[in-house]
């Protein structure tokens, strides 16, 4: 790494701690200092993966807001974004973040683009401005660069993990698709509304997101805090099991990994108000 880049990450690192505490304050929230490390972490990989285009970025955090929409049961509803927009010479492209893995975008691109698609329908009517090409970056880790990350972290292969790590996708954009995209934003408006919360079924949980990715529901009910009153989730962890009274304590005290417990412990003591010491009680 050169004396330039080291400078930047140097930058980067007073940059993130500067932001990190005006959220703080503003939210009253905070976290552990091993999730904090891995927030940062992964901004620093995002500059060394793509400077590139991070240094081309003209319009950063762009709001789109598509106002004025119906659902089919006639409640009104919008539709709001945040995107990255690089303008370089004639050439405008947008870019969506997500904290999704970059293979998992491409054997599955299609809620992607439809997502994307509205975006740039917004942008495009909102700045009367052509738009040459649609991108998500998927900031996720692969499997090799987690490894090398470690504990302990080997640099050697980091380089070469970031090296085959491609976190930016190109989506194609189909101006065609946007209006029932739209459609289906609204009758999940109605379902929402209307109390509708029909989760998928147990044979939907065992099937992979894509061909060759992680099932339904390790790539989805692991994040969900609902799945402890999901039936289609309890019928996925038991199903074909013995000792279902084992199995059932187990499966309510699934909580996450020790790092996940510790770091939700340790945010909340380091948000919690400063009680009063006895001192200033007397």
């Amino acid at each position: 790494m050169s004396e330039a880049e080291i400078l930047t990450e140097s930058q980067i690192r007073e940059f993130f701690e500067e932001n990190f505490e005006v959220l703080r304050m503003e939210g009253g929230h905070s976290l552990a200092p091993e999730v904090k490390d891995i927030a940062l972490q992964q901004v620093l990989l995002y500059w060394r993966k793509l400077r590139s285009v991070a240094e081309k970025v003209t319009d950063t955090e762009v709001r789109l807001t598509l106002p004025g929409q119906t659902t089919p049961k006639g409640r009104p509803f919008g539709i709001e974004g945040v995107v990255d927009i690089v303008r370089d010479n004639d050439r405008v492209v947008m870019y969506d973040v997500k904290t999704h893995d970059a293979e998992s975008v491409r054997a599955s691109p299609e809620p992607y683009e439809l997502q994307i698609n509205v975006y740039a329908h917004i942008w495009q009517n909102l700045h009367q401005q052509p738009l040459h090409q649609t991108a998500v970056i998927a900031t996720a880790y692969p499997a090799p660069v987690k490894k090398a990350l470690g504990p302990p972290r080997d640099e050697a292969a980091l380089e070469s993990a970031l090296g085959q790590w491609d976190p930016l996708v190109e989506l194609d954009f189909d101006p065609d698709s946007v209006a029932e995209t739209v459609a289906d934003f609204g009758r999940v408006v109605d379902c929402i509304e209307d109390g509708r919360f029909s989760p998928a079924t147990a044979a939907r949980l065992r099937r992979p997101v894509a061909q060759g990715s992680r099932s339904f529901a390790e790539d989805i009910c692991g994040n969900c805090d609902a799945r402890f009153s999901c039936e289609s989730y309890r019928e996925f962890a038991l199903a074909g099991r013995s000792n279902a009274d084992k199995l059932i304590r187990q499966y309510f005290s699934d909580l996450g990994s020790d790092l996940d417990r510790d770091a939700w412990a340790i945010a909340a003591l380091d948000a919690a108000p400063e009680l009063p010491s006895v001192a200033d009680l007397e």
